[in-house]
């Protein structure tokens, strides 16, 4: 790591202790990988976006569940405010700089990857393994599965 690299753990780390957080985060962690090397290259594979922003009319739900989005029309906007994240250097008002279906779209239509899926996927940020491996991750498979996704891209907010 250089001069000019964010280390992003203890960047985190002090960013809840200046909140007033007294211990650490857990950060979720496995003892083996829980993904599979992919079958087929970007050019051959249909590609989903799965991120934890929120599609914008969950912003008054107490109970989110993992929800499933068309790309097309690509979203205006997305929640974000229930997430920690620094509110006072940066902003999630340009869509396309954390959800790139646009960008996706360009790969595509260049041939670099195959296909966008018709869906992209957000899941709520809980901060649980538990719930994340019991209730989100099984839904976000299934969901994959309906929509014949070969490759998953993660955009964590």
């Amino acid at each position: 790591m250089n001069n000019n690299d964010i280390n992003y753990m203890e960047r985190t780390r002090q960013y809840y202790r200046a909140q007033g957080y007294t211990s650490d985060y857990q950060w979720a962690h496995f003892e083996t990988i829980p993904f599979s090397k992919p079958t087929r290259t970007l050019k051959e594979s249909k590609v989903a976006i799965i991120t934890t922003a929120m599609p914008a009319e969950t912003e008054h739900k107490a109970d989110r569940q993992v929800e499933a989005v068309p790309v097309d029309p690509p979203p205006s906007a997305l929640f974000t405010d229930h997430l920690s994240w620094d509110k006072d250097n940066t902003h999630t008002r340009d869509v396309p700089t954390f959800l790139p279906i646009e960008q996706l779209n360009r790969l595509v239509a260049e041939g670099t990857a195959g296909e966008l899926g018709r869906r992209f996927f957000c899941v709520p940020t809980e901060y649980s393994k538990r719930l994340t491996l019991d209730n989100d991750a099984p839904r976000i498979l299934e969901l994959c599965r309906e929509d014949q996704i070969d490759l998953a891209l993660l955009v964590p907010l």
